[in-house]
C-alpha cells in the first residue's frame, strides 16, 4: 500500500505541476506562449507519461473521481478509496506549493491571481455560470471514466491505455478550459485553490461534487453498456 500511495502522490504531483504549471508559467508568455492548446496537451502528457511510469504500481488514477469511478465499476477495492484520495490531494497540494515558490520568483511578482484555479461566474475564463460549470464537469468526467474503463478492459489492445487516456484528457481540456479552466479532478482543484486569490476556495465544492458524480455516472454507464470485466 505504501508504494501505491507514493505512486499516486507523485503521479498527481506531476499532473498538477505539469498541467497547471504550463498554464501559469508558459501559456501567456508574449509571442511564444503555448496558449490553451499547449495547456491541454500538457495535461494529457502528464497523465500519459505517469500512467506508463507508475500505472503498474497503483493503477495510475491521479484523480479522486477516477478512483471512485473504478470502485463503482468494480475495478478497484473500496477499502483503498480514502487512502488514494489522501495521496492524490497531498500530491496536488505539494505541486501547487512548488509552483507558488517558482511563480513568486518573478521580478514583478505582486500576487498569484487566479493561479490556474477552477471557477465559474467571474472566476470562469469566459464568465460561464454555475449551471454550465456543473453540467460540463459532470459530462466530461463521465466520458473520461467511460474511456478509462474501455481502454483498460480485456477487449482493448494491450499496452495502449495510457495513450487513449492521455488524449482523452487533452480533448477534455480543449473543450472546457473556457468554461471552468477544466477540473474533472477534485485533487487538482483543491491544490490550486489553496494558493489562489479570488473565489477559488469558496467555489471548490462544485469541483468535488461534479467530478465525483460524473465519475460514478460514467462507471454506471459502462457497466450497463458492456458485458466485459
Amino acid at each position: 500500500m505504501s508504494k501505491k500511495m507514493m505512486a499516486e502522490f507523485f503521479g498527481t504531483y506531476w499532473l498538477v505541476f505539469g498541467g497547471c504549471g504550463s498554464a501559469i508559467l508558459a501559456a501567456g508568455v508574449a509571442d511564444v506562449g503555448i496558449g490553451w492548446l499547449g495547456v491541454s496537451l500538457a495535461f494529457g502528457l502528464t497523465v500519459l507519461t505517469m500512467a506508463f511510469a507508475v500505472g503498474h504500481i497503483s493503477g495510475g488514477h491521479f484523480n479522486p473521481a477516477v478512483t471512485l469511478g473504478l470502485v463503482v465499476g468494480g475495478r478497484h477495492p473500496a477499502g483503498e478509496l480514502l487512502p488514494y484520495w489522501a495521496a492524490q490531494v497531498l500530491g496536488a497540494i505539494a505541486a501547487a506549493a512548488t509552483l507558488y515558490v517558482v511563480f513568486s520568483g518573478t521580478a514583478d511578482f505582486q500576487g498569484v491571481g487566479g493561479f490556474a484555479s477552477n471557477g465559474f461566474g467571474d472566476a470562469s475564463p469566459e464568465k460561464y455560470g454555475m449551471m454550465s460549470a456543473l453540467v460540463i464537469e459532470i459530462v466530461l468526467t463521465a466520458f473520461f471514466l467511460i474511456i478509462i474503463l474501455g481502454a483498460t478492459s480485456s477487449g482493448a489492445p494491450a499496452g495502449f491505455a495510457p495513450i487513449a487516456i492521455g488524449l482523452a484528457l487533452t480533448l477534455i481540456h480543449l473543450i472546457s478550459i473556457p468554461v471552468t479552466n477544466t477540473s474533472v479532478n477534485p485533487a487538482r482543484s483543491t491544490g490550486m485553490a489553496i494558493f489562489a486569490e479570488g473565489p477559488a476556495l469558496s467555489q471548490l465544492w462544485l469541483f468535488w461534487i461534479a467530478p465525483l458524480v460524473g465519475g460514478a455516472l460514467g462507471a454506471v454507464i459502462w457497466k450497463v453498456m458492456t458485458t466485459d470485466d
